[in-house]
């Protein structure tokens, strides 16, 4: 986290709403378990908060799309070949998208910590926007009232939810480099067994 427990709670009471949005975008899921106990001690209306929440959460997923589709060739031509991103393999993920996107883009979304791999990787296949955030929206919904109705029965543990969600963040990070080389070792092995032309 960018700023301290204390000072999230500082600013949130001082601010509430003003603060709530812009914060959500910067730090995430903890900020809002954090304004569910706001919630919860009455210092906040639920309501207002849970579409706060929304609205600051799609707005981070759109800046992450937009750093896909508008920095793919930059990132291909520069980083491409360090993690075995070449044409072909792109277009196999094109099309994986272009089948699973939806799919694809609800798990990566409800798995903290890597989220925002699928997210960019949507933007960089160019997946239709309304499309990308429909799909986001419905993951959205359900993770943001998920972590408001921690916070607001459990926010009192607010250190040791924020342990956890490091915990499975970092297990999420990892399960996620495992999934995307077993991808990426499948299509190679692909490639490989197709006869000469």
């Amino acid at each position: 986290m960018i700023f301290s427990l204390s000072q999230v709670l500082q600013l949130l009471l001082q601010y509430k709403y003003l603060i709530l949005f812009p914060i959500v975008i910067v730090e995430g899921p903890i900020i809002t378990v954090i304004v569910g106990f706001a919630v919860s001690m009455g210092y906040m209306n639920f309501y207002i908060t849970y579409a706060a929440v929304v609205l600051g959460d799609l707005t981070g997923d759109a800046a992450y799309y937009a750093i896909g589709r508008f920095g793919r060739e930059k990132f291909l031509s520069r980083w491409g070949k360090y993690i075995g991103l070449n044409p072909a393999r792109v277009i196999h993920v094109e099309k994986h998208f272009a089948k699973h996107g939806s799919r694809t883009l609800f798990i990566g979304k409800m798995a903290h910590g890597i989220g925002a791999i699928f997210l960019v990787a949507a933007g960089m296949v160019r997946m239709p926007f309304i499309k990308f955030i429909s799909a986001n929206m419905t993951a959205t919904l359900l993770k943001s009232l998920a972590l408001l109705l921690i916070g607001f029965y459990f926010g009192q543990a607010i250190t040791k939810i924020n342990s956890i969600l490091q915990f499975i963040s970092v297990f999420s990070i990892i399960a996620g480099i495992i999934v995307i080389l077993a991808f990426f070792a499948y299509y190679h092995k692909k490639e490989s067994d197709k006869p000469y032309e």
